[in-house]
């Protein structure tokens, strides 16, 4: 009996693998990973085209309860699904190395990921540094360790990946006060808000790695029909509406004659320039629909940001 950990790609239910679905088709339990990212649909597409009911595995299950996802692998096939690639989050790691501790089968079944989509913008993915998460900012919380890769990146003439921020599942503290456990609804970190976030952090540190006049790609649902990929300044960007989630910026480095060519496809339109409101997805979901979002405009100082 094996666990089988599935990526699942970018777009929808039908970017699984052949091998992937296979493998999905003969286990007894099937889960979701559901908080490093999602899917542009809903599970329940998932169940439909897989032919099994799908569960939901939030930060809590997958760090704290892992044990149920795989300790009947020993017993019965276990799938573990996994938007983009199974290994580019270190969570998943960790989840492999418990099972296996146990004795217990593992198998991966590798698929498309953001960090290889991200070539989708003409910046060559051997030209990168190190990716960074870039976590939204909380009242005073305001970490910015992400910016000392950024800088050795650039150092370095090395393009940098920015993968941004998504919060699933989160408490209602306020809630929880008055003795009831509620979810605040999912929030996706944009653009628009990445960059008010590395301008701040510059402004702060004052060390002259990132300004407005530097020189960036969002990307905006990688895979997925409807993506978007524009490519500009800062300054620029920030006032470009990418449209729903997920989204990614890539911020560059010394870029080859064939990067440059490649990136004037997708140099950012006079018309694409909207406003100065950066935005913060809220995700709305019904179980059978599609995955809708409005945009929550904030400030850059905004506590709930």
């Amino acid at each position: 009996m094996v666990l089988y950990i599935v990526g699942l790609g970018l777009g929808d239910e039908r970017d699984i693998t052949v091998r992937g679905l296979e493998c999905v088709k003969s286990c007894e339990r099937v889960y979701l990973e559901y908080y490093t990212s999602i899917l542009g649909i809903d599970s329940a597409r998932l169940e439909a085209f897989y032919g099994r009911k799908v569960i939901l595995a939030d930060r809590n299950m997958v760090e704290s309860e892992a044990e149920q996802i795989y300790q009947d692998a020993k017993e019965v096939n276990i799938a573990f699904l996994v938007v983009g690639d199974p290994l580019c989050a270190t969570t998943h790691t960790d989840l492999i190395l418990r099972a296996r501790k146990l004795d217990v089968n593992v198998e991966m079944v590798h698929n498309t990921s953001v960090m290889g989509a991200a070539a989708s913008c003409g910046l060559q993915l051997y030209q990168y540094g190190y990716t960074v998460s870039i976590p939204l900012f909380e009242g005073t919380w305001r970490p910015s360790s992400f910016y000392d890769r950024i800088k050795y990146n650039k150092e370095g003439k090395m393009h940098t990946l920015c993968l941004l921020d998504i919060k699933v599942k989160e408490p209602d503290y306020d809630s929880m006060l008055s003795g009831r456990l509620q979810y605040l609804p999912p929030r996706f970190m944009s653009i628009n808000v990445a960059i008010d976030q590395l301008l701040e952090v510059e402004r702060t540190r004052s060390e002259g790695v990132v300004g407005p006049e530097s020189l960036a790609v969002g990307m905006a649902r990688l895979g997925q029909p409807t993506q978007k990929i524009v490519f500009g300044t800062l300054k620029q960007l920030r006032s470009v509406d990418f449209g729903p989630p997920l989204h990614c910026l890539a911020l560059c480095g010394e870029m080859h004659a064939l990067e440059e060519e490649m990136l004037e496809l997708f140099k950012v339109r006079e018309e694409e320039v909207l406003d100065e409101k950066a935005t913060v997805f809220i995700l709305k979901q019904s179980r059978g629909k599609p995955l809708e979002s409005d945009s929550d405009s904030d400030s850059e100082t905004d506590d709930n940001s």
